[in-house]
């Protein structure tokens, strides 16, 4: 299923605190209403690539919006302000739930909303992925988590005022359907924190798939860096589309 057309532009939407930040929205042009979906960036930022997923699930069907995470933070390249929240020890995670909310309430005030919305996030974003579907278990229905670090927390010097709890202790409170794309190369999950992670989920009966790849490694979806896997890329993505078409409509 694709929509040819599509509309994408930036946008004004209220964040945590009630904060105005900048959001990337693409829809797609066929009539009648859609699902939506929020994602979320990864840690380099709110860059060209999270553009060109934003508009990719748009041209799937999806209305989808990426808000800026970082948009505090004033002007600059994506590479200057991510560094510069890098420095100051990333973002709080009550914030990022705060703006992600916020996106949510964005799509879901569109006229062409069907009132479902989804949840995806790369990198970091994969992080905050799993901690808004635990944090917010009523907003979405379904989540999918791509290579996300820091679910597992090993060492406890690593929370702090910003991050004081691990996603994976929250992972009672996730109530949709959570979709994993992991590459087994990558460090940050590791082969041994996904399969960690795997475990707590199925211990708690949690309703969840992961999808592991050889050969990939950390964002191989990721067309401008040198990890892309093309092959692999392109499964994982039918895989997400697929999930999100059978949980969002």
């Amino acid at each position: 299923m694709s929509y040819p057309g599509l509309v994408a532009e930036t946008v004004k939407f209220k964040g945590h605190n009630g904060d105005t930040g900048e959001a990337y929205y693409a829809r797609p042009t066929a009539p009648g209403k859609v699902p939506g979906v929020v994602l979320i960036h990864h840690l380099p930022g709110w860059d060209e690539w999270i553009m060109e997923a934003t508009r990719k699930l748009a041209h799937h069907g999806f209305a989808t919006i990426s808000h800026h995470l970082y948009f505090r933070e004033g002007p600059g390249s994506p590479d200057d302000v991510g560094a510069r929240v890098r420095a100051a020890g990333g973002v709080a995670d009550d914030q990022v739930v705060g703006d992600t909310l916020g996106a949510a309430a964005y799509l879901r005030a569109q006229p062409n909303c069907n009132g479902k919305l989804g949840v995806i996030g790369f990198c970091s974003g994969g992080r905050h992925t799993y901690l808004v579907a635990a944090k917010a278990p009523d907003e979405f229905s379904a989540a999918v988590d791509c290579w996300g670090g820091n679910v597992i927390v090993d060492d406890p010097k690593a929370l702090n005022a910003k991050r004081p709890v691990a996603p994976i202790d929250l992972t009672d409170k996730i109530k949709c359907p959570l979709l994993g794309i992991f590459g087994n190369d990558d460090e940050n999950p590791n082969k041994d924190q996904v399969n960690r992670t795997e475990a707590v989920l199925k211990k708690l009966g949690k309703n969840y798939t992961f999808h592991r790849y050889d050969n990939a490694g950390h964002a191989f979806f990721n067309a401008a860096r040198p990890a892309f896997r093309p092959e692999q890329a392109a499964d994982g993505w039918a895989k997400t589309f697929d999930f999100f078409h059978k949980h969002l409509g």
